[in-house]
């Protein structure tokens, strides 16, 4: 239960958020942890603050950036507290564990956590199916890392247990992963400047909007094929002049 979880913390500045981060986890049957440029990692008090969850720790990978992160994923959350001016799917956190728990079967899972001073970044939501938002007292929101994590995976153990009481059959059908997806934008992109809709210079949130369609849409590995397909033959035209 719960393999198929990872937790991604990007930027994270403080080391002793790591290990709590760590503790959060483990106490939720959690055990998957990735670092996106960590400032200090490894670090004395990540190790400290892990409190005995030194083999989530211990078996954590470092990574260069939030795609490397996400390799292989088939459905990424992002955690953020800020409304965004592209919008993107929210979702309280028990929805969200219901449906990380519908998905169980389908791929891998990933849950992203920005950096403690300005949480996500607009280029790591772009890379989001949906955002959860805990609800907190609207004169005082302020969640620490380790705290916010706890509550999310609470909710995730809550959902798998209770999918697992109910015997809910797995999900069928592999989702395209987000590796696949970030290929699939840059070809979508090339193609849109090479058909002139898409000017390189002033790209304004075009390319945004459309991460937003397909991220709702979620094609699998079959229709991902398809729209590569149909790129590559409109591309082929272009060149040809016919």
């Amino acid at each position: 239960m719960l393999s198929n979880v990872r937790v991604v913390l990007s930027h994270t500045s403080h080391p002793g958020n790591i290990g709590a981060a760590a503790r959060a986890m483990k106490t939720m049957g959690l055990t998957r942890l990735c670092l996106v440029n960590p400032k200090q990692f490894p670090h004395a008090e990540a190790t400290a603050r892990a409190s005995g969850a030194d083999d989530v720790l211990g078996a954590a990978t470092v990574h260069a950036d939030i795609d490397a992160a996400l390799a292989g994923c088939t459905l990424v959350a992002g955690a953020s507290a800020r409304t965004r001016s592209i919008p993107c799917p929210v979702l309280a956190p028990a929805d969200f564990a219901q449906r990380v728990a519908a998905a169980d079967g389908q791929g891998e899972v990933a849950l992203v956590l920005g950096c403690e001073q300005s949480g996500l970044s607009n280029a790591e939501i772009d890379r989001c199916h949906f955002l959860v938002q805990i609800p907190t007292n609207p004169e005082y929101g302020s969640l620490n890392l380790a705290a916010a994590l706890q509550i999310l995976c609470y909710e995730l153990r809550v959902a798998h247990a209770t999918a697992a009481a109910a015997g809910a059959p797995s999900g069928a059908g592999q989702t395209a992963t987000a590796d696949e997806m970030e290929r699939f934008y840059a070809h979508l992109e090339q193609t849109l400047v090479q058909l002139d809709f898409l000017d390189p210079g002033n790209p304004r949130q075009l390319m945004r909007r459309l991460r937003r369609l397909f991220s709702r849409a979620r094609p699998d590995a079959n229709e991902m094929n398809i729209l590569r397909g149909i790129l590559t033959a409109m591309q082929d035209h272009l060149e040809s002049g016919s």
